[in-house]
């Protein structure tokens, strides 16, 4: 059982996902504006959050950054009718780990949560670096360069777990859309690229502070990405 929060301005469908996450045995809380959801996440933490964009009160790109803020460890999924790339992208940017464009299937949005519900969860491996300096701990779902915590965001963790667990190994797009978000994606992976360049980010600012060499995440051209741990 999971704690979600949907944010959802249209009654229908916010009733159909609150009643259907229910019925999953999940516990779930409706806002049904921009501001009721930021006063919620300031009192309770989630496992996950839909957000929808098209809100009344508040414009949905600022809802999602503050959103990411004040709920660091939820996965944050977001559901928009604005489906060009850019739209997708700036979400993605804000903090989301997935989006699904309007009209949905029910049940596509279903298999999605539970999915990231599933991958959220801590196991018991804790694979480390080639050389121990970066590592990954999944029981408390913690990353570390040297002594420095990387303060990363629910599929940030996931992905560079995946990528730990074979250090130099090049690893297609194909893997790492199904092994960090769903064995059947399909369209755009613009996803995985935002979070790269974002994992990118926050192992080099890490390495700064560890006054270490930062790992490099490497682009493999048409075909994925390849993690490069430092002495490789």
């Amino acid at each position: 059982m999971a704690h979600l929060l949907v944010v959802e301005d249209d009654e229908t469908i916010g009733g159909v996902l609150r009643s259907s996450l229910a019925a999953h045995g999940h516990v779930v809380t409706w806002a049904s504006t921009g501001s009721g959801a930021l006063e919620v996440t300031a009192a309770e933490m989630f496992d996950l959050v839909l957000l929808d964009l098209g809100l009344p009160d508040m414009d949905g790109v600022d809802v999602c950054r503050a959103l990411r803020s004040a709920q660091p460890g939820a996965v944050l999924v977001v559901l928009t009718a604005r489906d060009e790339e850019i739209d997708v992208v700036v979400g993605l940017e804000a903090g989301a780990d997935d989006y699904l464009t309007k009209p949905f299937r029910l049940g596509e949005l279903l298999a999605r949560i539970h999915a990231h519900l599933r991958r959220s969860q801590p196991t018991t491996a804790s694979p480390a670096g080639a050389d121990g300096a970066l590592r990954v701990d999944e029981q408390t779902r913690r990353a570390y360069l040297g002594e420095a915590e990387l303060p990363l965001r629910a599929k940030e963790f996931d992905l560079l777990a995946r990528f730990l667990a074979s250090p130099g190994a090049a690893l297609s797009r194909a893997t790492l859309m199904a092994d960090v978000w769903d064995p059947h994606w399909f369209g755009s992976t613009k996803t995985l690229d935002v979070h790269v360049s974002s994992l990118r980010s926050k192992l080099q600012a890490a390495a700064v502070l560890a006054a270490l060499s930062a790992p490099s995440i490497v682009a493999v051209r048409a075909f994925g990405y390849r993690l490069e741990t430092e002495g490789r």
